[in-house]
């Protein structure tokens, strides 16, 4: 079994991803993962969240580098950021879900940005299980070229100190891909 990619013309992460979604869902999934393009998930990454025995899998990251923010934005970063079990962040980038509960809470809307919040908003509110695991994180970049508005790339320039530089506006590329595999 291969990765088989998926080119979408438009930029909308929520519309992205629930197009992958339903690729899944087609090919009979029972169990639907996330993660970002910049992302590297442990050889283990599926297995361990089919371990929680939950409805829904909420996962914490951990940054590749600091090197383009600094020891600044990391110390503030680290300061804020709750690497323990049953912490409340809530990243695409390690998420997973049941194919049911991602179908009884209606997918991902097509939003540009808080996609993975609205999608953990709508399983709360029809009472799946949600685990909120830091035991099996995912190491992602912090790249000061993220490619979308509101995401965890804007995040990490929140947490700069003031007077610093901001860096590189985020970079919109003409197409999306994704790999469903």
């Amino acid at each position: 079994m291969g990765i088989q990619s998926i080119g979408v013309s438009f930029q909308n992460v929520g519309k992205t991803r629930a197009v992958g979604a339903e690729q899944l869902l087609k090919a009979g999934a029972r169990w639907l993962a996330f993660t970002d393009a910049d992302t590297v998930v442990p050889p283990d990454w599926l297995a361990r969240q089919l371990e929680f025995d939950a409805d829904a899998v909420c996962g914490t990251v951990e940054v590749d580098s600091w090197r383009e923010y600094g020891e600044a934005v990391r110390t503030q970063y680290l300061a804020l950021y709750q690497f323990i079990e049953n912490h409340r962040h809530i990243h695409g980038a390690n998420l997973g879900l049941s194919a049911e509960a991602y179908q009884n809470a209606g997918g991902f809307k097509h939003l540009m940005a808080h996609e993975d919040v609205q999608l953990v908003a709508d399983l709360e509110r029809i009472g799946a299980r949600i685990v909120w695991k830091a035991i099996n994180p995912v190491l992602t970049s912090a790249r000061r070229d993220y490619k979308c508005r509101g995401g965890f790339g804007d995040y990490l320039a929140s947490v700069m100190p003031p007077n610093t530089d901001k860096g590189v506006e985020p970079s919109i590329g003409s197409d999306s891909g994704l790999g469903v595999g």
